[in-house]
């Protein structure tokens, strides 16, 4: 097969499909829908030969399977692969990008610090950063739900767990935007981005190691740098790398998650009116917020020939680990295309599926309890300022840039 232009239309989305498409990122249900029924596992030559699979089934089968699928390169649009696939130059982010064993202890270091005690701890935190962010704009009767609120929240949360300073807020979004949001368009752009990333936390790993041991702060820092792997410390790949993907994947998931839920809200009175009328119904609705407007979606690179389900999958190929597209399958979820604030069975897979499960999932949660909470709490009833105006952005993450908003 030859490759397509990635700048042409699609003209077939079971052969030549493309998640770049404007119309797929707005609403992406609809072709997920067509394919289940006609070829549930599609297949592009576009950036390269990468497949699609559209049924829950089928994405969880490939997240369990790491021997075949492996997770060397996560990354939805990897730029050159469609020249040499082999010769793709991947960041390492462990855990992310790592397969067994390095994942199974790489994993296992980090997860302490997202368990049920640190999220406890940092609730009354994100609390209190809602309600700053709040006082900024309450008086105005209207603002921006994603940029004024939604995208500083999860920034801010995780630099005080990072031990990084909160002043940088605008350097990490910036960052996340040219390399998640804009990096497809703009790959010289995103790969500067990159190395200030590496470079910014070889400078703060370096800063900590000069500090004496007992009087390091308590953050994920001073964590990785005091790790030992079989007595040894982390080489610099790693460290870097895990604050890397600690940053970047703990502000753009979240925030898009954030933002969807107040876009969902302000463009559905009638859900908005009963979670304020019915608090007690938050846990149902966070848990339908994330399988309706899942955000992310990663790949896993084809380890060696081999055949899925009837596709002939050659050695360097992409797959796209549709987590999104699962949450709509007809065959785990009733109405899966309806909004259901109150769904009771919801089996939903945002955070992933196997090994590589989110290991921020409690986190992420917190936070999109608590923005929602603050600002049904603080901020009388809204509705969208201009249904126009709202932007998404897609690939890897998909979540709403603009929700202007008025009360």
């Amino acid at each position: 097969m030859t490759a397509t232009d990635p700048q042409a239309p699609v003209q077939q989305w079971a052969t030549d499909f493309d998640i770049l498409d404007p119309d797929y990122v707005a609403d992406p249900a609809p072709v997920w829908a067509d394919l289940r029924e006609q070829c549930p596992m599609a297949h592009t030559e576009r950036y390269g030969s990468t497949w699609l699979p559209t049924r829950y089934d089928d994405v969880a089968a490939i997240a369990h399977d790491v021997d075949r699928f492996s997770s060397r390169d996560i990354a939805v649009i990897t730029p050159g692969r469609e020249l040499n696939p082999e010769a793709a130059i991947m960041l390492i982010a462990p855990p992310i990008t790592s397969d067994p064993p390095v994942h199974t202890w790489a994993r296992r270091m980090l997860l302490p610090r997202f368990g049920p005690s640190r999220i406890e701890e940092l609730t009354p935190i994100t609390h209190g950063l809602a309600d700053d962010l709040i006082d900024a704009f309450i008086d105005d009767g209207r603002a921006d739900a994603a940029q004024d609120y939604a995208q500083h929240i999860p920034v801010r949360v995780i630099a005080r767990m990072l031990g990084v300073p909160l002043e940088d807020e605008g350097i990490f979004t910036g960052w996340a935007v040219t390399i998640l949001q804009q990096g497809f368009q703009n790959i010289q752009g995103a790969t500067d981005a990159v190395m200030q990333v590496i470079n910014y936390f070889k400078d703060k790993l370096d800063e900590r190691e000069q500090v004496p041991q007992g009087e390091r702060p308590d953050d994920l820092i001073t964590m990785l740098v005091e790790a030992r792997h079989e007595g040894d410390p982390l080489d610099d790949s790693h460290r870097i790398g895990s604050c890397f993907l600690l940053l970047l994947a703990g502000i753009d998931t979240t925030w898009s998650s954030i933002g969807s839920s107040m876009y969902h809200l302000a463009a559905n009175p009638e859900d908005q009116a009963r979670l304020r009328a019915e608090p007690d119904l938050m846990d149902t609705a966070v848990e339908e917020m994330l399988r309706f407007y899942s955000p992310v979606t990663m790949a896993r690179y084809v380890a060696e020939d081999t055949d899925f389900d009837g596709c002939p999958m050659k050695k360097g190929d992409k797959i796209l680990m549709a987590f999104p597209a699962g949450n709509r399958d007809p065959e785990h979820f009733e109405r899966p295309d309806e909004f259901i604030i109150d769904r009771q069975r919801n089996r939903h897979f945002a955070f992933g599926s196997g090994i590589h499960r989110c290991l921020g999932s409690n986190l992420a949660r917190m936070e999109l309890r608590v923005s929602i909470e603050r600002f049904l709490d603080r901020i009388p009833p809204f509705e969208l300022d201009d249904a126009g105006a709202v932007t998404w952005s897609g690939g890897q993450v998909r979540g709403p840039r603009s929700v202007p908003v008025r009360w």
